[in-house]
C-alpha cells in the first residue's frame, strides 16, 4: 500500500519536491497509486548526499599525490602454484559468482538486454550463453556449479529471467542462478530538482555498477552467500566475452596473499585509453578514473619508456565475501555526469532536450578499495580475458570482440600443435568458435582434442 497523498505532499515540502505532484488532478487512480509509490521509494538522505554533490562538481579532484600501484606479474612456475592452490578453493565449494548486466543493448543497436547480444563467431551465441557455458564448464572439471548471482535493472529484469528461461539456463541447474535487481536513482536538474519524466512518472536511472552492494544486501543475495559458506566471490561485467570466470591462479593468488580484493589489470592500448588505473595514495589503493588524470599524468613515462600509469583495471574483481559484508552498508561516493534527460514541462508536455539538461548519478564499485587492508594488483594478458562489446563499430565493438575471439582459440589450438590456416595478413582464414563447455581453458582443451584435427573450413568445437 502506497503512502497517503498527504503524507507524500508533506514530505515532497519538507525536502523541496513539491512539484513532483503538479499534476495530481489531471491523474487517473492508476497513475496517482503509481506516483505515490515512487515518491515512496525515494531515499531523502541519498538525494540530500546528491544534491551536494551537484554543489560540488564543479570542484577539481586533485591527484597530484598518487603514484603506480604495485602490480604482482607472475612467472610461470608461479603460475602454476597458483593454479594448484586456486583449484583446490573451487573444488572447497566457497566461490560464488556476480554478474553485472543491468545495461541494454542500445548503443549497439540492439533492442533488450546486452547480455542477449549475439557475439558468437559461428553460431551467434549470445554474451549470456558464453559467460553460462563457461560456469557450465567449472560444473563438469570441478564437480557442482558455482552459485550464480545475476544483477539486472528494472529496465531488462523480466527480459532476463524470460531469455535465460527460453535457453534453459543454457544447460545450468536454474536453482544455482539467482537474479536481483539493482537500485534506481532519481536525475537532478542543476537546482536540486528531482526531474518529472512525465506528469506520473519520475524519472530514474540505474545506480550505477557500484550499486551492486547495496543491491546484494537489500535481495537477501548476501545472506544467501553466508548460508552456503562461500568465501571468495568472482564479479564480472556482462560486456566481455573473454573474461575467464572464477580462473584459478586468480584464485589461488587471493587465497594466498589473503587479499579483501583481488583486481585483474592490464597494460593499457595507449595513453588515452578509457581505463581508470591503479594507483597508491598514501598507503591505500584506488583506482583513477581516466577522466580525472590529467594529461600530464596520462602520458608520462618511465625511464624504460613504459606508461608512469600503465595498468588499467577493466571491471575483474575477486572479493572476500567477509568484506563485501562490511562495504555493504558504506555510502559510497556518488559520481554524476550530465545527460539528455526527457522531463515534463509546466503544460505538462514531454521535452526531450537536443542538449544536456540534468544530472545522473552512480556509484562505482572500484571505490570501496581504500577501504581494503590487503589489495593485490594481479597482472593478466590482455588478449587472453579483456574485448568488450561497448561500442558499435571501432574499438571495443562487436567485430573486434569476435575477432579476439577467435584470435584467442587459434593460439589454443596452435599451442596444442594444430596448424591454423592463416592469410599474408596473419589473420585466421576460416572462423573458429569453441563452446566454453567443451574447454574453458587451454588446459582442458587439450585433454579435449580431437586426434588428428585438421582445419579445412570454418571450425566449431562443441
Amino acid at each position: 500500500m502506497a503512502i497517503s497523498y498527504e503524507t507524500a505532499q508533506h514530505l515532497l515540502s519538507v525536502h523541496g519536491q513539491g512539484h513532483l505532484l503538479r499534476f495530481w488532478e489531471r491523474l487517473d487512480e492508476a497513475q496517482r497509486r503509481s506516483l505515490l509509490s515512487q515518491i515512496e521509494a525515494l531515499d531523502f538522505e541519498t538525494l540530500a548526499q546528491m544534491q551536494a554533490a551537484l554543489q560540488l562538481r564543479s570542484r577539481t579532484v586533485a591527484y597530484d599525490d598518487i603514484e603506480p600501484a604495485p602490480v604482482l606479474s607472475l612467472t610461470a612456475e608461479e603460475r602454476a602454484d597458483m593454479r594448484r592452490v586456486g583449484e583446490e578453493v573451487l573444488r572447497s565449494g566457497e566461490v560464488g559468482v556476480v554478474l553485472v548486466a543491468g545495461g541494454q543493448g542500445s548503443r549497439l543497436g540492439f533492442e533488450g538486454p546486452k547480455g542477449a547480444f549475439p557475439i558468437g563467431p559461428i553460431t551467434n551465441a549470445p554474451l549470456f550463453a558464453v559467460h553460462a557455458r563457461k560456469l557450465l564448464a567449472l560444473k563438469t572439471r570441478y564437480g557442482f556449479q558455482l552459485p550464480f548471482y545475476i544483477m539486472t535493472s528494472e529496465a531488462n529484469d523480466a527480459q532476463t529471467r524470460e531469455f535465460f528461461e527460453e535457453h534453459a539456463y543454457f544447460g545450468l541447474v536454474p536453482e544455482g542462478v539467482h537474479f536481483f535487481v539493482q537500485g534506481m536513482w532519481p536525475a537532478l536538474f542543476e537546482d536540486g530538482r528531482i526531474v518529472l519524466e512525465r506528469p506520473d512518472r519520475i524519472f530514474f536511472s540505474p545506480d550505477g555498477h557500484g550499486g551492486v552492494l547495496a543491491a546484494l544486501r537489500a535481495s537477501g543475495m548476501l545472506a544467501d552467500m553466508e548460508k552456503r559458506g562461500l568465501r571468495m566471490i568472482f564479479y564480472f561485467q556482462v560486456d566481455n566475452p573473454l573474461v575467464e570466470i572464477a580462473e584459478p591462479v586468480c584464485l589461488g593468488v587471493h587465497q594466498t596473499r589473503q587479499a579483501d580484493i583481488t583486481v585483474k589489470v592490464c597494460a593499457k592500448r595507449d595513453p588515452e585509453e578509457g581505463l581508470g588505473v591503479v594507483a597508491v595514495r598514501g598507503a591505500r589503493t584506488l583506482i583513477v578514473e581516466y577522466t580525472e588524470l590529467s594529461r600530464e599524468q596520462k602520458h608520462a613515462r618511465l625511464p624504460n619508456g613504459d606508461l608512469k600509469f600503465r595498468f588499467g583495471s577493466v571491471a575483474i574483481h575477486v572479493f572476500s565475501l567477509s568484506f563485501l559484508q562490511r562495504e555493504a552498508g558504506v555510502r559510497l561516493p556518488l559520481h554524476l555526469a550530465h545527460k539528455k534527460v526527457p522531463y515534463c514541462d509546466d503544460e505538462g508536455r514531454i521535452i526531450r532536450p537536443d542538449k544536456p539538461n540534468a544530472y545522473k548519478f552512480e556509484k562505482f564499485i572500484f571505490d570501496v578499495l581504500p577501504d581494503a587492508e590487503r589489495v593485490v594488483n594481479l597482472e593478466f594478458r590482455r588478449e587472453d580475458e579483456f574485448s568488450p562489446v561497448k561500442n558499435a563499430t571501432g574499438h571495443d565493438s562487436p567485430d573486434t570482440a569476435r575477432r579476439d575471439l577467435m584470435r584467442k582459440y587459434a593460439r589454443w589450438l596452435t599451442e596444442c600443435g594444430i596448424t591454423v590456416p592463416r592469410g599474408a595478413n596473419g589473420e585466421l582464414i576460416y572462423r573458429v568458435e569453441i563452446d566454453p563447455a567443451f574447454a574453458a581453458d587451454v588446459e582442458t582443451f587439450r585433454e579435449k582434442l580431437p586426434p588428428d584435427l585438421k582445419i579445412t573450413g570454418d571450425l566449431l568445437l562443441a
